[in-house]
């Protein structure tokens, strides 16, 4: 056994399960599991969202190091799905280098997702959002315009030349919220704020947070941090690039406002956390699976509210849920929990807080700005203590199996 190539290969799963959205503790342990098949005396993996340092012992006693930089990361749930199944597989029959190499290009040249998927998984996001808070049938038209021209067709153009996520928010935040606002001056469309956040939540990296949270109860509080920032950073671009086309077009922001019918809720948000796995390339079935976790995750925080009545009781209710729901679908999909948990998760995620507070600062409206703020830390933390909630008992479960 060449030990060297061996780990190379190791390693370029592990590289791509990081750039495909998987949460950094899975990879690690996939890595430990993968290489400790082969009967390697030691084994250190340390894996970031930019970063991955393995150091092996082979069987003569010789350390091996390779160290790999992790340059972009995204989300292809398809791809992260089979490259678990590769580590399973790994794991069990302990292949030779050059299997693993052909089984690892099947899995990277697998047919791409078809470009009308993205449209429509773009639609059932950004519009489901909007249709949540608040927006009526003409705000719903002039979403599924802009979000066809701008989000999608003009999206994809700007991503091949430009790689700052900040940079790339601010431009298409700006030309999206110009729109609407255009719009809504020449007489289409009733509520431009409503229609402008529900878009603006296809842009906000509210699954970081997400995987920001899971990281954290993980104790992995650097990749957990990292996550955390990087939603911040692409919060920055939106609220400003919404900011300056709000200025130009005289336009504001008013307070967040809900539809009032629970039914609207309910169906908009499984649509939306639906359109968001299709939009992180999930397979279908999966997918139609997210969109009952996301209407499920909302129904559970107003069962909640119904009951009780705190927002921050709601909010761990809601995430229990969802992290036990995701724990479930993880085993009878016999594929990564965070392709569900992520997901259906979002409609509690405190996405809309993030912009309202990069909005507020940028608005110097630090009264709003503060308000938010302590929402979207209330939110995080009773979303983390969730997560831990189904974590602590999963972790039991597997003991007692012991």
């Amino acid at each position: 056994m060449d030990y060297e190539l061996l780990l190379n290969e190791i390693i370029n799963i592990g590289k791509e399960m990081i750039k495909s959205g998987a949460e950094t503790d899975r990879v690690e342990d996939s890595m430990y599991r993968m290489l400790e098949s082969y009967d390697i005396g030691q084994c250190s993996v340390f894996a970031i969202q930019s970063n991955i340092q393995v150091t092996i012992r082979s069987k003569d006693g010789t350390f091996i190091t390779q160290v790999r930089r992790v340059h972009r990361t995204g989300f292809n749930y398809d791809r992260l799905d089979y490259l678990n199944n590769l580590s399973r597989y790994i794991c069990r029959n302990q292949p030779s280098v050059a299997e693993i190499q052909e089984k690892y290009d099947e899995v990277m040249s697998r047919k791409k997702q078809p470009a009308y998927i993205e449209y429509l998984a773009s639609l059932m996001g950004g519009v489901g959002f909007g249709v949540y808070f608040g927006c009526d049938l003409e705000d719903t038209l002039v979403g599924i315009v802009v979000t066809v021209l701008v989000l999608v067709w003009f999206g994809r153009r700007l991503k091949r030349k430009e790689h700052n996520l900040v940079a790339y928010n601010l431009i298409v935040s700006f030309v999206a919220t110009a729109g609407i606002f255009g719009a809504y001056h020449l007489g289409v469309g009733n509520h431009p704020d409503r229609t402008c956040l529900g878009l603006s939540m296809v842009l906000i990296s509210g699954l970081c947070v997400a995987n920001g949270l899971r990281d954290l109860v993980s104790r992995a509080y650097l990749s957990g941090f990292l996550n955390i920032i990087h939603a911040f950073v692409g919060a920055v671009g939106i609220a400003c690039g919404a900011g300056l086309a709000m200025i130009l077009f005289r336009g504001e922001m008013y307070e967040m406002c809900l539809t009032p019918s629970v039914p609207a809720q309910l169906i908009s948000c499984g649509i939306a956390s639906m359109g968001f796995a299709w939009l992180f390339k999930a397979a279908d079935k999966q997918a139609f699976y997210v969109g009952i976790g996301g209407s499920m995750t909302w129904g559970a925080y107003l069962i909640a509210q119904y009951l009780h009545g705190d927002t921050f009781i709601c909010t761990i209710v809601a995430a229990t849920v969802v992290a036990a729901y995701a724990f479930i679908m993880s085993r009878y999909h016999r594929a990564p929990a965070t392709i569900f948990l992520t997901t259906s998760i979002l409609p509690v995620v405190p996405g809309a807080n993030l912009f309202y507070m990069m909005y507020g600062i940028e608005q110097r409206d630090y009264a709003m700005a503060n308000q938010q703020a302590i929402t979207l830390a209330t939110t995080c933390l009773a979303i983390a203590l969730g997560f831990l909630l189904v974590d602590v008992a999963s972790q039991y479960v597997h003991k007692q199996k012991e």
